[in-house]
């Protein structure tokens, strides 16, 4: 049993070293340590919240995120004690995106996140359970440091993304609906829509470093048809078994890589008939490999492999905000 697990009944006895607040006097900042991590450029900024939740604010998740005043992070990550009564569970695997707001999957986070949990002691096994937003995920660190991550069954359904498709006729490819969606300024793209845990609409382009990516890249993140918004991925085939990647994340605009956004791609290309069941995956800041045997079975589960890095750990001040 992992040590998050086996030390609940410690919760509120002597705190270890971790993202405890530091201690402090009256109207002195809270103070937090915390770690620095990276998976194929996609950034993190890591607490330990197993001892004890710090209680920050969405405001103070920003500031964590923020790249001139904070630490700079494309999410902040919270590895917490499993749900009370959870069985077979870890953790809870907790996001945020820098924009303050909690979100349901990180596949790069995932990788940081057994990573973390292994280098600081919090569980000894190679393959650990946890708990998201909606979701339970199995983390295996590899013999060779990579680290691969079982995200589950995509999501096909509108409803369920979810995606507002009331009014649209799709174009079926390889039997499979392919949406219009229109983005105003007489622009309008064909996207695929599916979850991974979190929304995404992926296109496909004929260069992925000249795709219009931070101009139609906001005006699909927020489109009306998309109720909790969406992650925007622009891809482009290179082979049946090679793509390149962007995407523009929900709440955190382009990022380096995104790891569900490579499980979306590869999932929907395949899906297409344009790609096979093992894909790598070339993003801006490293590369990704993506598994699905979707096209026998829509069911199976998507795994992702990649490396996740350890950059540094630190205490920072806090700023005493609160609300939104």
């Amino acid at each position: 049993m992992c040590r998050a697990c086996a030390g609940l009944a410690d919760l509120h006895g002597k705190p270890r070293m971790g993202s405890i607040a530091v201690p402090r006097t009256d109207n002195e900042p809270m103070r937090i340590q915390f770690t620095k991590m990276q998976g194929a450029g996609n950034d993190f900024v890591v607490l330990d919240e197993t001892r004890g939740l710090l209680g920050l604010t969405p405001a103070q998740y920003r500031f964590l995120a923020d790249r001139h005043f904070g630490v700079g992070a494309d999410q902040i990550l919270s590895v917490r004690p499993p749900p009370a009564g959870a069985r077979d569970i870890d953790f809870s695997y907790v996001i945020h995106n820098a924009d303050g707001g909690e979100v349901e999957h990180c596949g790069n986070g995932a990788r940081c996140f057994v990573r973390y949990v292994r280098d600081r002691g919090l569980c000894e096994r190679d393959t650990v359970r946890v708990q998201t937003l909606n979701r339970v995920l199995q983390l295996h660190l590899q013999p060779d440091g990579r680290v691969s991550v079982d995200m589950g069954a995509p999501v096909f359904e509108p409803q369920r993304v979810p995606f507002d498709a009331s009014g649209l006729q799709p174009r079926l490819l390889a039997g499979w609906p392919i949406w219009p969606l229109d983005l105003g300024l007489d622009a309008s793209v064909e996207v695929a829509v599916l979850s991974m845990g979190n929304p995404h609409a992926l296109l496909w382009v004929d260069d992925v470093e000249q795709a219009p990516v931070l101009s139609w890249g906001p005006l699909i993140e927020s489109h009306r048809r998309f109720a909790q918004r969406v992650n925007a991925g622009f891809a482009q085939v290179i082979s049946r078994q090679e793509i390149r990647l962007r995407v523009f994340e929900r709440g955190a605009g382009e990022t380096l890589a995104c790891g569900t956004g490579a499980c979306a791609a590869v999932v929907a290309g395949i899906r297409q008939g344009l790609l096979d069941e093992a894909v790598e995956v070339h993003t801006r800041g490293g590369q990704l490999r993506i598994e699905w045997a979707g096209a026998s079975d829509l069911s199976a589960p998507v795994r992702l492999s990649g490396p996740a890095v350890r950059v540094y750990e630190g205490q920072i001040e806090l700023p005493e905000v609160s609300g939104r």
